[in-house]
This record gives C-alpha cells, structure tokens and sequence, in this order.
C-alpha cells in the first residue's frame, strides 16, 4: 500500500480552519463527516507534527464522522486516541515530532498502559500468601491457553540422533534432533565444558563437579548459526556450563520441513515451547554430567519470551536470563510469541507478571534505550523487586540496563550474561575469552538428520 507522510507547514490558529465548501458539507444529517486524510492534515498543522502511515493502512477514500469534534486542542494523544480507534488504528510516537499510524496490535500497548497494568496486578497481592495463590493460578492457566499437554499428548519423541562430538578450545559442540511429531523434528546443538585437571580445581567448594545446564531459545536474528550465538553458548561452555540451542519452528532446518509461513503461526508458539521443555527434560534424563539443581534459560528478544515461558512451565528452571526482551506492554509481535493467549490468563496477565514466576530465584533482566525495554529501570525492574521482596529476596533479580545501545545480543549483553552466570552458577571467569570461539559454518552446525 502507498505510505503517506505530511508535514505541518505551520500551527494554525485555534480556531475554525476548514475550507468554506467543507464547513459547508458537514452537518447533523451527514454526521460531520470530512475525509480522515483531511482531517489529519488539519491536526498535524495544529499540533505541528508530521505523520506517517503504515504500509496496511489506506485513507484513501475514507470518511471520519463527528470528524472535528473528535479533535481535543489540549491534548494530541487523545486526540489521535478519538480518531484512530474509530478504525481500529493505533499511534505511535517515533522520533522528534514523527508520529506513525498503525493497524490496531493486540501484542502492543502504550508504555502508560503497560503502568496501568502493573498498578492493577500489584493491587491484587500484597504478601508472598497472595501472590503465591496468584502465581498458581497464572501456572495453571498459562499451560492450558497454550494447550502445551495436548500437543506433549501428540509428541512421538523418538530417539535423539547425536552427531560426532567436535572439538574446540575448552569446549566442544554436537548437533541433536529429536523427531516431536511425526515428521517434524527438533534441531539444536549442545556445547559442552572439556573438563581438565585444572578446571576441576577450580570448582567451587558449594557445588559439584556437575556442569550447569543453560537452555538457550532463540530469537527473530538470523539463524541460530550466526556469530554471537556461537560466541555466547562457546563462552559459556568454556567457563563449565552445558547449554543447548535449537531451531525456531518453520527457521532453519525446519523451515525446511514446515516451510517459512508455519513460522507465523499459532502452532509455532506451543511448538517453540514444547522444543524448550522437551530440551530440558532430554538433557537432564540422558547426560549424566549436569547439576539438576543448577538449570538456566537465558535468551533474547523472542528467545526471551521463551525464557520466560519455559521458566514459567518448568519448576526445575534455577536461573533465569531474559534478554531485550520484558515489557509490560509488549507481549512479542509474533504468532511464536503470542500465537495463544496466554496473556489472558488468570484475568488478564503481562510478561513482568509471568516472569515473577521466578521468584525468588535469580533472574536477570537486560534492558537497552533502543527498543521497548528501555521503561524497564523506571516501571518493570520495580515492579519485579516488590515481588522477590516477599521472600526477602530483592538482591536476586537484577536489572542491567544500556541506554545507549539498541535490540541486539551484543558484547555488552552478553557480558551482563556471562557476570550473571559466573555468579549463579559458579562457573570459571578466567575462562571467559571470545576470541577463543571457533566460528563453524552453517552446514557443520545443522543435524545429522536430512
């Protein structure tokens, strides 16, 4: 569709500023009605801003009733507010004095509602008694909306095919696939510690010589196979944990078996989250080199809504790390995030309210400026610490906050996880070095299974 943009060329006076023809149209009987695009370049002169429209809205043609009495001279927000839910639009504010218009989201609100929100949640508990009655609830409810045992129900799981184990500086990694459904199969790779001598001296006096295990979702990047994932899982490896990625349903090898559209569909989001659990439960049964009582979930952006779906589901979960991801007013725009609506669990529900599942477990939350996350420090952290502060508990979860950078993993993220877990889970700080990392092509990563 054809994007349109206008710019104000001045603020016009407060007063009657229509055309004597449209003054003319509008009446009782046709209910004031003037086209929208007319109508909105009257507002953005008023209110001297620019709008742009999204690729799947057209005001072509389209006529606004009780059009001027809808505009507020005070207030541009409600004003846009009283246009744009008459189409079931929605605005946005860019940068400067950009304003974009979009088709209504039902994954997106405004931060001042995501607030709202939060205060509403907050008046239903007030002790750890409340909350944790609350928290059954949201456990329960959640499971159900996503219909995650029926689609367990219908799992084959065959046995896992494994492929040669690969060597590297410290660490190794090995593809997995393990057949879910009939004909659809989950595909990861584990990296894993190589334990010497030296690094077993290492191993604080308080845990095992047991490795931790980090399940790692993926997010919207490209490919599991690309640069800092490597460097993430291999770094970690390193310093002695096990962690294990796998595929986005209808992304990568299993885009090749579902296509790329399954992707953007609810089944991705029960699907994505049955590969987690699956994961989880594969590693913890047959290796026997993992710490059950140490167990991460740590992902960004999409990854980090599994994160904090997986932590939710699975008890076993001890650590949690979401990364640009927790919003109280995004819930993820993707049919793999969002696809059931498990946001409407136990009365309605956000993200900060499910990932406080988690409490008082350690759970870390990575924000930035660039992105949604950047109300995190001022609305979702606080938010957050009330609830671990039932248990006493406000020390373990953290909030590591960049201002200055925007929605990626990048080395700062991915040092704010290595802190996090090197803390959590005792692992070897002396072995944190990236440049260490051997980066394997696409094809040595994929599985064994054609």
């Amino acid at each position: 569709m054809k994007k349109y943009m206008w710019r104000a060329v001045g603020i016009l006076l407060l007063t009657s500023h229509l055309s004597p023809l449209a003054s003319q149209a509008q009446t009782y009987e046709n209910q004031f009605r003037r086209p929208v695009s007319d109508v909105m370049k009257d507002v953005a002169a008023r209110f001297d801003v620019r709008f742009k429209f999204d690729g799947n809205v057209d005001t072509a043609g389209v006529m606004l009733t009780y059009a001027d009495f809808r505009i507020r001279p005070y207030s541009l927000e409600q004003t846009l507010d009283n246009i744009c839910k008459h189409f079931d639009w929605n605005w946005w504010k860019q940068s400067g004095n950009l304003y974009k218009i979009k088709r209504y989201e039902y994954p997106r609100r405004h931060e001042n509602e995501g607030r709202q929100m939060l205060n509403y949640l907050s008046s239903l508990y007030h002790n750890k008694v409340e909350w944790e009655a609350r928290r059954d609830s949201l456990r329960k409810e959640v499971r159900q909306r996503l219909e995650l045992d029926a689609f367990l129900d219908s799992c084959v799981l065959g046995p896992a095919l494994l492929s040669k184990i690969r060597k590297h500086d410290g660490y190794t990694t090995q593809n997995i696939c393990i057949e879910l459904t009939p004909g659809q199969h989950l595909f990861g790779t584990i990296y894993a510690p190589i334990k010497t001598k030296s690094r077993k001296r290492k191993v604080s006096p308080l845990t095992s010589d047991l490795s931790p295990l980090i399940v790692c979702p993926d997010g919207h990047w490209p490919m599991r196979y690309r640069k800092d994932e490597q460097q993430r899982l291999g770094t970690l490896a390193r310093m002695g944990a096990v962690c294990v990625d796998f595929d986005l349903y209808g992304w990568g090898e299993s885009e090749k078996e579902v296509g790329a559209e399954a992707h953007h569909t609810s089944r991705a989001h029960v699907y994505q989250a049955a590969c987690g659990y699956v994961l989880l439960d594969w590693m913890l049964t047959h290796r026997k080199d993992i710490d059950t009582k140490r167990v991460g979930v740590m992902g960004g952006s999409g990854g980090g809504t599994h994160t904090v779906l997986l932590s939710l589901l699975d008890d076993r979960v001890t650590a949690s790390a979401p990364v640009v991801h927790l919003a109280s007013h995004f819930d993820g725009g993707c049919p793999c995030e969002s696809g059931k609506p498990v946001q409407l669990s136990a009365g309605g529900t956000c993200e900060p309210e499910l990932a406080a599942v988690m409490a008082p477990k350690p759970m870390l939350i990575v924000s930035d400026g660039g992105d949604w996350t950047s109300s995190v420090p001022t609305l979702e952290f606080p938010y957050l610490q009330r609830i671990y502060d039932f248990y006493g508990a406000k020390d373990k979860v953290r909030n590591v906050h960049l201002p200055k950078e925007r929605h990626d993993f990048g080395k700062n993220k991915r040092q704010a996880v290595y802190d996090f877990f090197i803390d959590v889970f005792s692992l070897d700080r002396s072995m944190l070095d990236e440049s260490k990392i051997e980066i394997e092509p696409d094809e040595q990563l994929k599985s064994l299974y054609k």
